[in-house]
């Protein structure tokens, strides 16, 4: 049977030598090999907060091939970690017995204008670059939906539901859900423009098309998760829930709806 490897991303913490040594210690002792590099590893575990988790998910180009897991360091919640660096013994336990299911999580792809497409686990997010609205048409499959005007989009995968999305009053989603939400910013509703003032969700067959008005330069500003997207002469975005997904680690006692309730309630 061929050995199971997992590449650990560094963290980034004061005490991060020790971290790292105790846990390279731990999983060899389980029999795990400590892989040089993420892109065969079976395992990627993040060292950090839920950044770090998203961080280690975009480095390794969102490997549907392998489980990520999270590891934190702060005794704090979070959405994407299931482990705790200060409680080893569980870690050891779960993967000593191999107690635990795997789930997925869905991700947006996105295309601007014609270049390759970048991915991310919890939003799409777009916003004027100028002290103004931005103004681009909505369409749906091929369906012109709305003209919008207002500060901007974002647009959220279900685990991203809990993040910026729900700061703007829109809808958690479980994750078994394969949708993704459209989230408007600081929309403009008048007798001049109208929208529909609310979240909405669209199924994987249902692709999102923004068409950004080019009678003013916006330059808007773009980011997936916690990275910026640097695109020049922005004209048409293409948003839709990829065919891939990453898998993640689950346990009995921290689901998506564990994890909500601890975090918010």
């Amino acid at each position: 049977m061929t050995k199971k490897s997992i590449y650990l991303f560094e963290p980034t913490y004061k005490n991060s030598k020790k971290i790292l040594t105790d846990l390279q210690q731990l999983f060899e002792d389980i029999g795990y090999k400590i892989a040089d590099s993420s892109d065969t590893a079976d395992i990627i575990a993040s060292i950090g907060a839920d950044g770090a988790f998203l961080q280690a998910i975009h480095k390794s180009d969102f490997r549907d091939d392998c489980l990520y897991i999270g590891i934190g360091v702060e005794d704090r919640n979070h959405m994407y970690v299931d482990f705790n660096y200060h409680n080893l013994a569980e870690i050891r336990e779960v993967f000593e017995t191999m107690n635990f299911e795997t789930r997925q999580y869905p991700i947006i792809e996105v295309k601007v204008n014609d270049n390759q497409p970048n991915y991310c686990l919890n939003e799409f997010t777009i916003r004027s670059n100028l002290v103004r609205t931005i103004m681009m048409d909505i369409y749906i499959d091929d369906f012109l939906f709305e003209h919008f005007n207002g500060d901007g989009l974002v647009i959220s995968t279900p685990t991203g539901s809990t993040g910026y999305n729900k700061s703007l009053g829109g809808a958690v989603i479980d994750p078994l859900v394969k949708a993704m939400q459209v989230t408007e910013l600081g929309s403009v509703n008048n007798n001049n423009h109208r929208t529909l003032g609310t979240s909405f969700l669209l199924s994987k067959e249902r692709p999102i098309t923004l068409v950004i008005d080019n009678s003013i330069e916006y330059y808007p500003i773009m980011s997936m998760d916690n990275e910026a997207l640097s695109v020049q002469n922005t004209e048409k975005i293409s948003v839709k829930l990829s065919d891939h997904s990453i898998n993640t680690i689950k346990l009995t006692n921290n689901t998506f709806w564990h994890k909500t309730q601890r975090n918010f309630l």
